[in-house]
């Protein structure tokens, strides 16, 4: 490999960072690939290949070398996502805070939804995950993953934080990875390096500031704010700290982590507030830098709202949609323009409450639109944990069918029955096509099917 080229000033800057080892941070950029690692989806069981495990996730695993994951028809399933395996530090995190009973958590920050499926994977159907990207073209790939996850506790929504200030104590649980100059990316995208500048540091310092205290009101008493970058830079980091517990009221936690696993822990300088930094070298992952704070202050409860009124749906409707899902009591039913949809029952109130407040882009599970009394399924639905496999026809695809149906390309395979079927590969759902006498109609969504004719 050769030798990378930081920017002026960067290694000088970092010798003074906690934990620091320029010869060591130097030879893993040098000489050492980015590992590639995966986290299995607990609620899609699969027999995907693994190799060592992630010391901090049980879910995570580092892979010998890195496949086409674009031709794993397990991938598109959601059987697991390819995430970097510094950043599944924040499942630890959360599984050391998460209380007894329902929690409400946001994901500030979220696309492409790597710690979204990371967060939901800790979490029970009562609980709910409400995943804001402020980006809007980069809102349609996080719906996408978290459809894949196949959970029906997701609230997708595309608001800038200020938008959150009017929902006071909401939130159980706030995750603010925050925009940042990206030094711990380096390694995984060189080009950053070239992005990268003191000036621009200064400038995410400020950004990070503005977004926390614009986020900081709904969080409830008593909640948990988890902190995050992939900056080295203690501008971005401990001094951000500091600021938190000096303008707020916000209490820093200790996590417990491995004696061998080669995280850095952290004080900062003013408030002792303890923070976790990732070095490649010293990790088998990339740059990270995470802290959990807890709120002490008492924060003013939101008063006087006023639910929104849903649209009213036909009985007879409802009870059409129920038989196609596995546990019909658990959920709620609504509608969005003609499109059926299903959120746990627990979330009804919160999702009135969202729909009021901020502008949503996905809730719960869209299962389709009904034409008479038949289904027209939805491809979320296809990918959903909540359908009633024994109400729909299914048919299993071997690997080479299994490309070609997410390629969209024309299938051939045995025809039995006619109707909608799920296309399964070893036991999976990939999606939906319509089965007739003479041939097969392809519903693999346009927007996601594979492009590329090599492997």
């Amino acid at each position: 490999m050769d030798k990378p080229n930081f920017p002026p000033n960067f290694l000088e800057n970092l010798k003074h960072e906690p934990g620091f080892d320029d010869i060591n941070f130097t030879n893993a950029h040098q000489n050492q690939d980015a590992p590639t690692s995966i986290r299995l989806n607990p609620f899609k069981p699969s027999a995907i290949k693994t190799g060592e495990q992630v010391p901090w996730c049980p879910e995570g695993f580092y892979l010998d070398s890195r496949p086409s994951f674009t031709f794993d028809p397990l991938f598109h399933a959601g059987c697991y996502y390819v995430q970097e395996a510094s950043s599944m530090f924040i499942g630890h995190i959360l599984k050391q805070i998460k209380p007894d009973g329902p929690v409400k958590i946001l994901d500030l920050c979220a696309a492409p939804g790597g710690k979204s499926t990371l967060l939901n994977s800790a979490m029970q159907p009562d609980d709910l995950l409400v995943a804001n990207e402020i980006i809007k073209t980069r809102v349609p790939v996080l719906a996408d993953n978290l459809s894949r996850w196949g959970t029906a506790n997701t609230i997708v929504t595309n608001n800038d934080p200020k938008d959150f200030s009017r929902l006071k104590g909401f939130f159980d649980i706030i995750l603010v990875d925050a925009p940042c100059s990206g030094s711990g990316m380096f390694r995984k995208d060189p080009d950053a390096m070239n992005e990268w500048s003191e000036n621009n540091v200064a400038l995410c310092h400020q950004r990070q500031e503005r977004i926390l205290a614009d986020i900081y009101p709904c969080l409830k008493e008593g909640g948990y704010l988890i902190y995050s970058t992939c900056s080295y830079s203690h501008q971005e980091n401990e001094d951000i700290l500091d600021w938190l517990c000096e303008e707020f009221e916000l209490e820093s936690l200790q996590i417990d982590i491995g004696p061998d696993w080669g995280i850095v822990e952290t004080q900062s300088p003013q408030q002792q507030a303890w923070g976790y930094r990732f070095y490649p070298g010293k990790v088998k992952g990339e740059g990270l830098f995470a802290a959990c704070l807890q709120k002490t202050g008492i924060q003013e409860a939101m008063t006087n709202f006023k639910n929104k009124e849903q649209q009213k749906v036909p009985a007879k409707e409802i009870e059409l949609v129920r038989p196609y899902i596995i546990t019909p009591e658990q959920f709620y039913y609504f509608k969005v323009n003609d499109d059926w949809m299903a959120i746990n029952r627990a979330h009804l109130e919160s999702l009135n409450i969202l729909q009021r407040n901020l502008y949503i882009k996905k809730s719960g599970v869209r299962i389709g639109k009904l034409a008479g009394k038949d289904l027209i399924p939805d491809h979320e639905f296809a990918l959903s944990i909540i359908i009633n496999k024994d109400a729909v026809l299914q048919t299993e695809l071997d690997r080479e069918q299994a490309i070609q149906y997410l390629r969209r390309d024309n299938l051939v395979v045995d025809i039995v029955d006619k109707g909608w079927s799920l296309m399964n590969y070893e036991g999976q759902s990939l999606g939906w096509a319509k089965l007739l006498p003479n041939r097969i109609n392809n519903y693999y969504p346009k927007e996601i099917r594979i492009f590329s004719k090599a492997e």
